[in-house]
């Protein structure tokens, strides 16, 4: 098994940042309607628009759930303006596997679902 390989297990099987803030500024869920995987992610974005704290939730196949254990780790602190540039080609990099036709979708989930939860506000209940 390759390193790779083996990073998306460990972040399938260990995620990180999974879970749902208790008070986020900004959230959003998606679902993959071709696999039914799915992804909430919620944020909380300070004064200086920098990511302070994300987190996700959700089901679906390894490639997604690691996709966005992986993209959590990678955009807390930083920039909305940083994260809002992040590509597709950005988010294959940062998963480091070649990702099959049939799976980019589960690949890109979690950054598309992280750009539309840059421009929704969390509603308090």
């Amino acid at each position: 098994m390759d390193l790779y390989h083996d990073v998306i297990l460990d972040h399938y099987h260990n995620p990180r940042n999974r879970g749902i803030l208790t008070a986020p500024t900004h959230r959003h869920c998606a679902v993959n309607h071709s696999c039914g995987d799915n992804i909430c992610i919620t944020l909380i974005i300070d004064d200086a628009r920098t990511i302070h704290d994300i987190a996700f939730d959700g089901v679906g196949c390894a490639i997604s759930q690691a996709a966005a254990s992986l993209l959590t780790e990678h955009v807390r602190g930083k920039t909305v303006t940083d994260v809002q540039s992040l590509t597709r080609d950005d988010m294959l990099a940062l998963l480091g596997v070649a990702v099959g036709v049939g799976r980019i979708r589960c690949a890109l989930l979690g950054l598309e679902t992280l750009h539309k939860a840059l421009h929704t506000t969390s509603q308090t209940p």
